[in-house]
Order: C-alpha cells, then sequence, then structure tokens
C-alpha cells in the first residue's frame, strides 16, 4: 500500500512538473515567435544576397559582400538569442 501512495506521490509531482514546463514553453515560444519572424525576414534578405555573389553573371563587389556577411552575422545573433529565450 505505501508502494503505490508512493508511486501516485511521485506521478503527481511529474505531472506538476510537466505542467509548468509545458507553460514555460509556451510563454518562451511567444517571445522567441517574435525574434523568430524577424529572423525569417533577414534570412530571405540573406538567400537573396548570397544568391547574387553566386551569379556569375553579376559582378559580385566588396560592398555587397561585406553588407550579406552582416546578415549573417545578425541572423546568427538573433538564432542565438531565440535559443536562450527557449533554454529559460
Amino acid at each position: 500500500m505505501d508502494l503505490l501512495k508512493e508511486l501516485e506521490h511521485i506521478s503527481d509531482k511529474v505531472k506538476t512538473q510537466r505542467d509548468e514546463i509545458m507553460v514555460q514553453m509556451h510563454l518562451a515560444g511567444l517571445d522567441a515567435k517574435s525574434e523568430w519572424d524577424k529572423a525569417e525576414e533577414k534570412w530571405h534578405e540573406l538567400k537573396i544576397k548570397a544568391d547574387e555573389i553566386k551569379d556569375e553573371t553579376k559582378e559580385t563587389t566588396d560592398e555587397l559582400i561585406a553588407k550579406t556577411k552582416v546578415i549573417a552575422d545578425e541572423l546568427n545573433t538573433a538564432y542565438q538569442r531565440i535559443v536562450e529565450r527557449l533554454k529559460s
């Protein structure tokens, strides 16, 4: 009988932890979603710039390459912030 009570107690505790984690993930997700949407805009911009650089028929300037690197760095930073928000 004690074993069943202990198992029930453990099960209740795990359920409570699970519920709390789900709420935290949802809240973190909302915050991260906003950051994600901004990052997606940067991602599309990066793809366009990278395609321009890869296109051998177009002249690639140092300025275009520099701007593309800045976008990539900004995107990397945004992704890191999203990961951190999802962890907390």
